[in-house]
């Protein structure tokens, strides 16, 4: 299967198209563009999380929880939490993320297991699409494609190393196991989708009544602006 820096490198390089395409097509401004490549390099790592521990899967751990919790400051803006505890809560997202969730994700889940699914990705895109509560419908759905783009990229990878190719081709037992739609383990199958129907849920209920096409606040003709 692909390494560590291998999906990082591929990631890194997607992010920079997909922030590019975001200039050009979606006339983003560049801070969005830069979150949204970040985002995309991360969403390359992700389904790593279940992984065994090791050096670069505590760098992870620690990039995602440095990352993530950012996502909740436009929420936090709107929630009527004081500044101190707006960054009380983003501290202690960071440490769920950097230790709580690593420790849970250890003991409960398995390496190729439901984090490298279909359902995941959708999963991962939901995710950052329900926690990113910005004004602009539009922005919150680049960023949570740039999630997506990278973990697909993830799976597809790890198919493509699934295939032998030295000699005769033939396909090593880890083929199947990444672009999948369940797993051996009902249990984790159902979590999966349970999560996935709430996160749809989620979305649903918060933007029913919102505008996609939200007022754009230009700084260049035709370039849309993100509001803080």
């Amino acid at each position: 299967m692909a390494g560590f820096y291998g999906h990082f490198t591929t990631g890194v390089v997607l992010g920079a198209a997909y922030g590019v395409a975001g200039v050009w097509h979606g006339h983003f401004d560049w801070g969005t563009v830069l979150l949204a490549g970040l985002t995309t390099a991360i969403g390359a790592l992700t389904p790593d999380l279940d992984s065994d521990t090791g050096l670069p899967i505590r760098e992870l751990f620690g990039l995602a929880g440095a990352v993530f919790p950012l996502f909740l400051i436009p929420r936090l803006r709107h929630s009527g939490l004081s500044l101190e505890e707006s960054l009380s809560v983003l501290i202690g997202a960071y440490l769920f993320i950097r230790y709580g969730l690593a420790t849970i994700l250890k003991h409960l889940s398995v390496h190729r297991g439901m984090f490298h699914s279909i359902p995941a990705l959708c999963i991962s895109g939901l995710a950052v699409f329900d926690i990113y509560q910005h004004e602009l419908v539009d922005i919150r759905m680049y960023l949570a494609g740039g999630m997506m783009l990278g973990f697909l990229s993830h799976l597809i990878l790890d198919e493509i190393f699934a295939v032998n190719l030295r000699g005769i081709p033939r396909l090593k037992s880890s083929f199947g196991t990444a672009l999948k739609l369940t797993s051996p383990s009902w249990k984790a199958t159902l979590f999966c989708y349970a999560l996935l129907f709430l996160l749809v849920g989620v979305a649903v209920s918060e933007n029913k009544d919102k505008d996609y096409h939200a007022v754009i606040a230009p700084t260049s003709p035709g370039r849309v602006k993100s509001q803080w």
